[in-house]
Formats: C-alpha cells, structure tokens, sequence
C-alpha cells in the first residue's frame, strides 16, 4: 500500500508540479531534442508509475525478493491473504483495476492513434503524388498552387511536397535551406515523437504535464529541425524563407513555418550559446532518473528483502 500511495503521489506532482517547472526553463531552446527526451521521459513516467502503483496493489513489490520459485510462491500466499480479508480484496481489485485500465487504455490510444497517423499520411503522400509531380533534383514533389508552402508527409511512403508558389518565391538559398528543414524531420523521425507525445495526452489528457508535452514538442521539433537544416550553412536564408512561408498563411503540420514562425526566426538570427558538454551530460541523467524513477521506487521493497537477506545475522 505505501509503495503505491508513493507512485501515485509521483505521478500527480510529475503531472502538475514537473510541467511547471519544465515550462519555466529556459534551456530546451539550447538543447531541442534532449529537451524533447526529457518531456516525453518525464510524462511517460507517470504513465508507468499509475500502471505500477495498481500492479503494486495487488501484488506486493516485496515479493520479488527471492529467486523464481520463492517468488512465485511469495505472489501465491499475499494474493491469497489479500484475497482472505475484505479490506485486502478491495486493495488488490483497485490495483487491478488500476493497471489494467492503465494498460489497456493506453495500447487501445495507441493502436488507433498510429492507424489513424498511418492511414492519413498514405492518403495525403498519394495524393500529392497524383496532383502533382515529383521533381528529382529538389528530391520533392512538386504541387500547383498559389499559396507558397513546403512541408513534409512522413509514414510508408515518405514525401516532401513543394509548391510552385515557393519555387517561384523563394531563391535558390532559401529553397535549399527549406527543403533541408523538411528532410530534417524525415531523417529524424519526427513523427514519431510527435506520436508518443500525442498518446500520451490521449491517455491522460486532464494532467498539465501531458498537455504541454504535446504543444512543447510539437515547437521543439521544429527547432531541431532548423539546427539540423543550418548545422552546415548561414541561418540567414532560412530565416528569410520562414517570414515569406509565414506571412503566406497557415501551414500543416511539419511544415517548414508551422509553429512558433517569430520564436524560431529570433532563435536563427541571435542564436544562443549552446550548452556545455557538463550540463548536457546531467540533463541527460536526468531524464534517466525520470524514465526510471517510476520502477526503482516500485522496486524498493524487494531491493531492500534482498539487502537485509544478504545482512549476516548473529
């Protein structure tokens, strides 16, 4: 019971007090994908740590502290203690009620979420390939309309899609640097992450911390994308090419002026001084510990059996 009383404490202030206090740090701009890690650490954690806290109702963690035959003779007489007094039956039908709604709501979000993803992307790349017409030397395909925009489809059939308005628009330095932002989230699996981020609000849409997962990543990708696209060039001209991308009007998603276009033209034109290898190092233990705090504090009472069975007795 205290181990679970101790997760679910874990899972509320990660999912109220954590989205604070990464929302106040100035340092993921620095750092876009380690600040993506450590997001989706931090709001899969809670995750795990609501699935944990019911398994931990219902079987105590204290049972794995002997090998495999102790332990499942450990899990055979607690669940039938439990089960033998109504305040221990209650205890463990919550917990596995807990988990299973944990686990199951979770594998269902998504299941349908990814067909869902998948099922679009197939449909928008094939249309683009049918309206428009593919352009090798600009590695994109290339779509008539008078809107300038350039974007990318990721799933089976990866696609940049190009209009003729921002061929026509943009020289030749932006177009490189564009078409470089796109295959940027395409190389990075960009989708991906936007995915995970996205279940998980779907999963537990009434924490903060879930919420802003999705909206903060949704920009960090961004951000990642346009380090990636200027890591061997001036940011100028992509800079350039997101005011003209910008002021065209709204963009899908993954587009190259999709989000954030005013943050993202400050961030190439004043770029800030990158994040020293030490500090890099202990952000990146710390999205560690979050992705594992949940399992070391369900794992606590059975390192401790095995501690004190290992102690010499007089």
């Amino acid at each position: 019971m205290t181990v679970a009383a101790v997760l679910l404490v874990y899972a509320a202030c990660a999912g109220t007090v954590g989205s604070r206090m990464l929302g106040r740090a100035r340092w993921p701009a620095r750092a876009p994908l380690l600040a993506i890690i450590t997001y989706l650490a931090a709001a899969w954690s809670v995750v795990a740590a609501l699935g944990l806290a019911g398994l931990t109702l219902a079987v105590h963690a204290t049972a794995l502290g002997g090998g495999l035959s102790q332990l499942i003779g450990a899990c055979v007489l607690r669940l039938r203690d439990a089960y033998a007094t109504p305040g221990g039956a209650t205890a463990a039908g919550l917990g596995l009620t807990l988990a299973a709604a944990v686990m199951s709501r979770t594998a269902l979000t998504a299941v349908t979420h990814l067909r869902a993803v998948r099922q679009h992307a197939v449909r928008h790349a094939q249309t683009a390939r049918l309206v428009g017409h593919a352009e090798p030397a600009l590695g994109a395909v290339l779509v008539d309309h008078e809107q300038p925009a350039a974007y990318c489809v990721a799933g089976p059939h990866p696609t940049v899609i190009l209009t003729t308005a921002a061929l026509q628009t943009l020289d030749p330095d932006q177009l490189d640097a564009v078409l470089a932002h796109e295959r940027a989230h395409l190389a990075s699996h960009h989708h991906r992450l936007l995915a995970i981020a996205k279940i998980g609000r779907q999963v537990l849409p009434f924490l903060p911390l879930m919420r802003d997962a999705d909206t903060q990543i949704t920009r960090l990708v961004e951000m990642h994308a346009d380090d990636a696209a200027t890591a061997d060039r001036d940011a100028g001209p992509l800079a350039t090419a997101l005011v003209v991308l910008a002021a065209a009007g709204p963009a899908p998603g993954l587009a190259a002026a999709a989000t954030d276009a005013v943050q993202r033209i400050q961030r190439l034109l004043r770029p800030a001084e990158p994040l020293s290898r030490v500090r890099r190092q202990l952000l990146r233990a710390g999205a560690a510990a979050l992705a594992l705090t949940p399992v070391l504090l369900a794992l606590t009472p059975a390192v401790v059996v095995l501690a004190l069975g290992r102690v010499p007795t007089a």
